[in-house]
């Protein structure tokens, strides 16, 4: 299920280049459209809620509760107190990954060669483990705060035999994925490649940010509708603005 839509006009944009990482608040009615400047990207991506960080994205529930293993425009990232951390509203690239977490610094040691920013200054290999928790430190959160998370623009099948199997070549330039917020959700991210890419050498991709404010809630039809269970989701989450 894809959707293809014009981004309204941009409230503020931002450049991840390969191996870099931010976070931010994405407020209530407002739409973060993710791109893949090159193809190829993978984006490592953790949900909190902003009012209460001990809340925070259910990826079990999130694939259970829509009956699905992979997500793609029109599911729900749901928390893990039923409601609705972000939407997918649009989504050129049809699937993404929630089963392959990231590397800490040892295994990126292991796959990829030393990498020392002795050497290599700002251009050293860098790790989502590391990359996640120094944006979460920002947000007075650790290591204990560091659950699952979610892949994009990668796509892990699982064959007959329960074997993950990576796909390269899931994204292309260009493709985009939309995040609609029902609630202010705290977003924390990095720009690395998966963890089973088996390009041997290492090379993340950039993304580009750009955020816009939704004038009315319809963009989020879609997904309330994919499932009685999101209808449920968002009212769940509704809940908190009466």
């Amino acid at each position: 299920m894809t959707a293809a839509l014009t981004l309204r006009p941009s409230l503020y944009e931002e450049f991840v280049p390969g191996g870099g990482h931010t976070s931010f608040v994405l407020k209530r009615g407002q739409l973060l459209r993710i791109t893949d400047l090159e193809g190829d990207a993978n984006v490592s991506l953790l949900l909190l809620s902003a009012a209460e960080k001990s809340e925070r994205l259910n990826l079990p529930d999130t694939l259970k509760c829509q009956h699905t293993a992979k997500l793609t425009a029109g599911h729900c990232l749901y928390s893990d107190m039923g409601r609705v951390l972000a939407a997918i509203t649009a989504d050129t690239c049809g699937w993404h990954d929630s089963f392959g977490g990231v590397l800490n610094a040892e295994e990126v040691a292991e796959k990829y060669g030393a990498g020392r920013y002795q050497e290599l200054r700002n251009g050293f290999f860098r790790n989502g483990m590391d990359n996640l928790l120094v944006e979460m430190g920002k947000w007075n959160l650790n290591l204990q705060d560091l659950l699952m998370a979610l892949n994009l623009f990668s796509k892990v099948s699982v064959d007959g035999d329960g074997r993950f199997h990576f796909e390269p070549g899931n994204s292309k330039a260009g493709d985009y994925i939309e995040l609609y917020a029902p609630m202010d959700t705290l977003v924390v991210l990095t720009a690395l490649q998966h963890p089973m890419d088996p390009n041997p050498e290492y090379a993340p991709k950039p993304v580009q940010l750009s955020w816009s404010a939704v004038a009315s809630d319809g963009i989020s039809v879609l997904c309330r509708t994919s499932r009685p269970e999101n209808g449920r989701g968002f009212h769940n989450t509704e809940r908190l603005y009466i």
